[in-house]
């Protein structure tokens, strides 16, 4: 095992049906359910939150690659549409692949050419975390990535 392998370790205390504080380090944060599913709005859902940590990821993914090859970001504005079964979370029945297919539409200002942008989605496939997790678990990521100005 690689000496870069880590425990990480975060809690989450329940404060009711629909929300769960989460503390990690120093840091705190709330995942709870929209008030039209009995919550209270103050954080992310769970499965918003999974989404959320691919957003997350590919932006500081990116950014070290660009960083090691030379390149500076401008801007990077990223958007996702999820595709969702709720028949799992709605316990209707159980579902192999509760996420079928995410798209990504990935906005990036840089003085990187397109070519070099090329090996930036093929190193970004190969060292995000989260998107590994989720594409081996039969999630198809498609990413649209667009060159601005």
């Amino acid at each position: 095992m690689s000496d870069n392998v880590v425990h990480m370790k975060l809690e989450g205390s329940s404060k009711s049906h629909s929300r769960t504080d989460i503390i990690t380090r120093d840091v705190e944060s709330v995942i709870d359910e929209p008030i039209a599913r009995g919550g209270t709005n103050l954080g992310m859902s769970p499965t918003e939150t999974l989404i959320t940590s691919l957003i997350g990821c590919t932006n500081v993914i990116t950014h070290r690659i660009m960083e090691k090859m030379g390149f500076k970001i401008n801007s990077l504005d990223i958007k996702t549409k999820t595709l969702f079964n709720r028949d799992g979370v709605g316990l209707i029945q159980e579902v192999d692949i509760p996420f079928p297919e995410i798209t990504m539409d990935i906005e990036i200002s840089t003085d990187a050419s397109e070519s070099n942008l090329i090996e930036v989605k093929k190193q970004l496939a190969m060292y995000c975390p989260i998107a590994k997790v989720i594409r081996n678990a039969g999630t198809k990521i498609n990413e649209n990535w667009t060159k601005i100005n």
